[in-house]
């Protein structure tokens, strides 16, 4: 008897849940509970205080009691409230990939939180499909259950004794963190953390930069050393939340089951995995600092996927493009369009990533200009700047812009700060759909894209001749466009 027909039944989840959801409670109410822990000390009600922390745990063993699942009929089944009873029921044929997370408290429990990812788009958490959680065995078994990549416990066995690694983690690639904008991001927000701590002390009350004194430094100097120590406490943090996120990053690929498998994270450990029919292509992302350092990322188009869920489908984390290129590869069969030259648009299409470059920049120069010969301050002119960054923006992007049509894969590419190769499978492809601004229609341009099955994924080929994305569409689905042209 399979996983699946032994959860026909409604069921709660692992009894251990006990002593994670009142924890977690009390730590969504501690803002809550201080104020009455003060309060009540104030007043003199230390009964308060107990009522203060025992509210938050209950809703804790409530959320464990009224939640229950089962996998019945071809569907799974969630149900959850006790006021406002939530019941979420999707059939198990929309899975998509299910991830298994494992924050420290459940790795600790033996306990994993099973995320099951389907072709539905939700951003509110009632409406997703959330076990949290389960014995990390039981969890497994399941996730082969759904993506049925196994009928029996030594079916199962024999499918994971058959993985192959195609990739794992390098120390090295600790290098590219600080060249990703999610670096960025981490060590600008640990900053505004801290920033904000100094507020609440009354430090920048007190710090007067036109007197700050440091023996033997002048201010010209000190002011580019404090400049330089940030960007290295704003490194060293991405390299940090890097290293948190990709730590033991492990890639297989199981061709008996026909699945690839993700495992990653220090702290807490991520699982994923995604049915092989359902990956459709894979999206070549290079941001302009990771580019020019020789690195890019990986993450797979799969088909149904929502935004929401596209965490999910990351295939290879900031690493150097040489190792990018080959796992791509590796997911398409193929290196034809990863490696192949792609088509130009044309000099219509240059000139549009010209003049959007050029005429905003030109427009505040020319501001700036007139403002300094009317009397403005001279540092005014340092805008001017602008414009040779302006002119590198227009030509990279026009570098930058191509599509193909290689061994059976549409492959569009463009961007500048981020340059993304997107390669997508043809047989994926259920749909095309011509798109034209007013000022593209007058240049004969079109914006082409290929939807896939499901979700809101697609690929989309920017500013291409209208004659040439008609012939494209018809290379790839002859039997698709014959009508229209008919």
């Amino acid at each position: 008897m399979t996983e699946l027909a032994r959860d026909a039944e409604w069921q709660r989840l692992d009894p251990r849940m006990l002593l994670v959801h009142p924890i977690r409670e009390v730590l969504r109410f501690l803002p809550v509970i201080v104020v009455v822990v003060l309060g009540s000390t104030a007043a003199g009600g230390e009964q308060w205080q107990l009522i203060g922390v025992g509210i938050p745990v209950a809703l804790g063993l409530m959320r464990y009691l009224t939640t229950s699942f089962r996998i019945s009929g071809g569907r799974i089944e969630l149900r959850r409230g006790l006021l406002n009873r939530h019941v979420l029921s999707t059939p198990v044929d929309r899975v998509r990939t299910v991830d298994l997370t494992s924050s420290p408290i459940h790795r600790l429990l033996g306990l994993t939180k099973v995320q099951i990812g389907t072709g539905t788009a939700s951003s509110s958490d009632e409406d997703r499909v959330d076990l949290d959680g389960l014995p990390l065995d039981r969890a497994r078994a399941l996730r082969a259950e759904l993506l049925e990549t196994s009928t029996a416990d030594d079916e199962l066995a024999s499918a994971e004794a058959t993985d192959t690694e195609v990739l794992a983690f390098d120390p090295a690639w600790l290098r590219y963190a600080p060249l990703t904008g999610s670096g960025v991001v981490i060590g600008a927000a640990a900053l505004g953390a801290a920033s904000q701590l100094l507020q609440s002390v009354g430090f920048w009350e007190r710090f007067d930069l036109d007197n700050l004194d440091v023996p033997g430094v002048s201010l010209g100097v000190l002011v580019p050393l404090l400049v330089l120590a940030g960007l290295v406490v704003v490194s060293l943090l991405s390299v940090g939340g890097y290293a948190v996120s990709n730590w033991g990053f492990r890639l297989t690929r199981n061709r008996a089951a026909a699945t690839w498998h993700l495992t990653r994270g220090l702290f807490t450990t991520r699982e994923t995995t995604v049915d092989d029919e359902r990956v459709a292509g894979v999206n070549l992302s290079e941001p302009l600092g990771l580019r020019l350092a020789g690195g890019a990322r990986l993450s797979a188009i799969v088909t149904g996927l929502s935004s929401s869920q596209r965490g999910s489908a990351t295939l290879v984390p900031p690493a150097p493009r040489a190792v990018v290129e080959r796992v791509a590869v590796e997911v398409l069969d193929t290196s034809v369009p990863v490696a192949a030259p792609l088509v130009g648009h044309g000099p219509r299409a240059a000139r549009r990533r010209w003049t959007r470059a050029l005429l905003p920049v030109l427009g505040v120069a020319a501001a700036f200009v007139l403002v300094v010969v009317s009397g403005g301050p001279t540092w005014l002119l340092l805008g001017l700047l602008a414009l040779p960054l302006a002119a590198f923006l227009a030509r990279d992007r026009t570098r930058s812009l191509g599509h193909a049509l290689l061994a059976g894969h549409l492959v569009a590419r463009s961007g500048s700060l981020v340059r993304r190769r997107r390669i997508l499978d043809v047989d994926h492809v259920i749909g095309w759909n011509l798109r034209a601004t007013w000022l593209q229609r007058r240049a004969g341009l079109t914006t082409l894209v290929a939807t896939t099955a499901g979700g809101n994924q697609a690929v989309v080929v920017l500013d291409v001749p209208e004659d040439e994305a008609v012939r494209v569409a018809h290379r790839a689905l002859p039997q698709l466009v014959e009508q229209f042209r008919s």
